[in-house]
């Protein structure tokens, strides 16, 4: 009996192996086939220095053993393009003390800016942001309450989240599909704590690329002259 039961773990080990294995082909073709319709390169290479790369981006600083694959690049309209899956791994130990490795995937895009950018973050709204509020610890506040509700906003320079975040760039991520945002000095991430479908990847280009365009001229004007 317990032979018998050892060899059925066996095969399901082995099964889960094939399956996932099969999973990752399939989805290199996908990425790949898409890379191909838009112009854009594509590797399935790993690449470890994510993080140096993009370094004020927090979601590419989690965990441990790092790294980005399914790398997609080249230029989205007129600006820089970069479309990835992500790894990192945090440990954990159980009751007994032994070590545990959790591994987490997610997928993000990078559109360059060419004007300078501020940092500012705008990522979904969650209940723990709602029992912060109560205690103070709030996030920037617009006179769109539906926006306020839906989307946590944080900025070391309100004003410029402000500018940003005018009411016509309001209504345009309103009206967009739903994605965690972060600008650095340069680009702009757009981000989901899990892996894109390869439409995804284009959906996610369009928000950051379509808030990128939204910025208002006379704020362009004093972020080139670095009055702003």
């Amino acid at each position: 009996m317990h032979f018998l039961i050892f060899g059925a773990l066996i095969i399901l080990f082995v099964a889960a192996i094939v399956l996932t294995s099969l999973a990752g082909k399939k989805r290199r073709e996908a990425l790949g086939a898409w890379a191909a319709e838009n112009g854009l390169s594509f590797t399935s290479d790993r690449d470890f220095g994510f993080d140096a790369r993009f370094p004020a981006f927090g979601c590419l600083r989690q965990g441990e053993r790092r790294y980005a694959y399914n790398i997609l690049s080249g230029l989205w309209r007129h600006r820089p393009f970069t479309g990835f899956d992500y790894h990192y791994e945090i440990h954990s130990h159980d009751s007994k003390g032994r070590r545990q490795t959790h591994h987490h995937y997610f997928s993000a895009v990078v559109i360059g800016s060419d004007v300078p950018l501020k940092p500012l973050r705008i990522r979904p709204e969650g209940l723990f942001d709602k029992l912060a509020a109560a205690f103070g610890f709030d996030d920037i506040d617009f006179e769109s309450a539906e926006f306020s509700r839906k989307f946590h906003v944080k900025a070391t320079d309100r004003k410029y989240a402000f500018d940003v975040l005018h009411p016509r760039a309001i209504e345009f991520l309103l009206q967009s599909p739903v994605f965690s945002l972060e600008f650095d000095s340069k680009q702009v991430i757009a981000w989901r704590s899990k892996k894109f479908q390869p439409q995804e990847f284009e959906q996610a280009a369009a928000v950051a690329d379509g808030l990128l365009d939204q910025l208002p001229p006379y704020l362009v004007a004093a972020m080139k002259e670095g009055t702003r």
